[in-house]
């Protein structure tokens, strides 16, 4: 059984049930409060076959967004290249926690088959696969060995990334304003998700997903969330550390290998992003002009 925001024709969006390709009615009006408690779900009432609804982000509104950054070798190791840089150290043996920035979560998240504009000024926007953990239940300073306890479910991102806007160069790399996160990551519909939460129940180990992203169907990914620097787990572990986790919130665990920034190939209005990650379906996107 998944979770989905689902409407018919014109109407709004409302939650809903799938299962074996239809859509029920789902016994809460949103998502967000079906995630304490999803092993008591059952699906009521007659099914629409989910090709007769259009399926939208399956969490309207998200809490706050946590995005881990540089948490795949291969990853970190190709955008060192890309800016002709040595190969960074482990940053397990330097004794770092993960690293994460943060999404404006309503301006950012879009749903399946959405059109995400390339953001003004930008010709480098690139592609990021990722795992997302949805959080089910409030977590603070959970130990490392519970924190999957606090993951509800499971679904897919495309960290979208203007990687030419990331700077701002007329200051110098040393001015501490001279990066611009938001302008790089935060601008709208930076987040596509979905195309359905799945349980976390129906996930054994997200440690053991094959995750792949074409582009007008050419494969330009194709890894093992087991390549991450630090699980899906630690990342939980770790943010709750710093802040209480809050059902809804969604953590973005990283990308692997294969970016546009690594192969200097980036997206252009009408191209076509296919995600997958396995057992968890097929996010789909495209990119517009910009607006």
């Amino acid at each position: 059984m998944k979770l989905v925001n689902f409407s018919l024709g014109n109407g709004a969006p409302r939650a809903g049930l799938l299962a074996d390709g239809q859509v029920f009615e789902a016994p809460r009006p949103t998502v967000q409060e079906l995630l304490a408690d999803l092993s008591s779900l059952r699906t009521t009432g007659k099914g629409i076959p989910v090709s007769e609804v259009t399926l939208h982000a399956p969490l309207l509104y998200p809490g706050a967004i946590y995005c881990a950054g540089a948490n795949y070798a291969d990853h970190v190791a190709e955008m060192a290249r890309a800016q002709n840089l040595p190969p960074p150290q482990d940053p397990r043996t330097l004794g770092l926690k993960p690293w994460f920035f943060m999404k404006p979560a309503r301006a950012c998240v879009v749903g399946p088959r959405s059109r995400v504009a390339r953001p003004r000024g930008s010709q480098k926007l690139d592609w990021e696969a990722e795992l997302v953990a949805v959080i089910g239940k409030s977590a603070r300073n959970v130990p490392l060995e519970k924190a999957l306890d606090y993951v509800a479910g499971y679904t897919i991102a495309d960290d979208l990334s203007a990687r030419d806007l990331s700077r701002r160069n007329a200051l110098p790399p040393g001015n501490p304003f001279h990066f611009d996160w938001t302008a790089h990551k935060g601008f709208e519909g930076s987040c596509p998700l979905g195309p359905w939460i799945t349980p976390a129940a129906e996930v054994p180990d997200p440690q053991r997903l094959a995750i792949r992203l074409w582009v007008n169907g050419a494969l330009k990914q194709d890894s093992n969330t087991r390549q991450m620097i630090f699980s899906t787990a630690e990342q939980v572990a770790h943010l709750s550390s710093l802040a209480t986790l809050h059902p809804g919130d969604l953590v973005l665990t990283g990308t692997p290998a294969g970016v546009g920034a690594g192969r200097n190939e980036f997206l252009q209005p009408g191209d076509r992003v296919e995600i997958e990650i396995e057992g968890l379906g097929r996010l789909e996107h495209w990119i517009d002009d910009e607006r």
